[in-house]
């Protein structure tokens, strides 16, 4: 399906080093991207563009640019979304959604990650020696920098800040100009060298799903769409919010099943029920 033909990464921030090889490897595709492709238009980090579009859609958006730009019929992106945990709201997450899409079969497969293994932090600082602390905690200049005089705002903004002195410099300009700053990790995939690492986990992801074939039309990339909730206790018998059931779902024909206790476990423990341990 896929062996020997072009294949777009749809990414103006590099992220073809950590796609591509696993691509041409594994599914023997001819893959390229081509420079200053502009995702930044479907929303950026730093705020300047807003998303206006839900993450799924902005993927689909930047697949359906790749194809208008390029015509290649098989392209893939990735889209990145960095906030509150959906199930634990102190903890700070990285939810990284990949999309690949064939445009001559009219179907498309992705894949998702999320974790709390993210560098996403900010913080205000007042002083070069809280700019250098927070710095060195997030690996700097490996981890590059966002500086601005205060979050959100655009009046002063540095991006992509790789080198000390550069830091120092910007810290400084502004701190002279608006007596304030605010520094940020860069959450750019080239910039960001924990999240290039995640999406090459999110690439060999989508190919362990690739290799999945439909028991109904063998087409690839049958997998989990779907977590329901639901597993009892095992003392009162009250569904839980633990896993109950998997449900599996073609890409291409929708054909579905369900795989009951998929984490081998047919009960919950009362620690975790609500009638229990309200």
């Amino acid at each position: 399906m896929f062996e020997g033909r072009s294949l777009f990464i749809a990414t103006n921030h590099r992220k073809e080093s950590a796609i591509q090889p696993i691509l041409e490897r594994e599914l023997n595709v001819n893959s390229f991207s081509i420079p200053m492709f502009n995702t930044d238009q479907f929303g950026t980090f730093s705020g300047e563009i807003e998303r206006s579009q839900s993450p799924v859609d902005t993927l689909k958006a930047k697949c359906q640019l790749g194809f208008e730009v390029t015509g290649c019929d098989l392209v893939i992106a990735t889209e990145g979304s960095f906030g509150a945990h959906p199930d634990l709201p102190f903890c700070a997450a990285h939810d990284e959604l990949i999309l690949l899409m064939d445009f001559k079969n009219n179907v498309s497969f992705s894949a998702r990650i999320l974790t709390t293994e993210t560098n996403f932090q900010g913080k205000k600082i007042k002083s070069e020696e809280e700019l250098i602390a927070f710095g060195e905690s997030i690996d700097f200049p490996n981890q590059a920098i966002i500086l601005r005089n205060e979050e959100q705002s655009m009046l002063y903004l540095k991006k992509g800040i790789n080198d000390w002195d550069e830091l120092l410099t910007a810290f400084r300009v502004c701190m002279r100009r608006h007596d304030n700053v605010f520094v940020e990790t860069d959450m750019r995939a080239m910039h960001n060298p924990l999240r290039m690492k995640h999406i090459e986990q999110l690439t060999l992801k989508l190919i362990t799903q690739l290799k999945v074939l439909c028991p109904s039309c063998e087409m690839p990339c049958y997998g989990v769409t779907s977590v329901l909730p639901g597993l009892p206790c095992w003392i009162c018998e009250t569904p839980t919010s633990s896993v109950l059931k998997h449900v599996l779902t073609c890409a291409a024909c929708q054909h579905q099943e369900e795989v009951h206790f998929p984490n081998g476990r047919q009960t919950e423990e009362p620690t975790f029920c609500p009638a229990c341990n309200p």
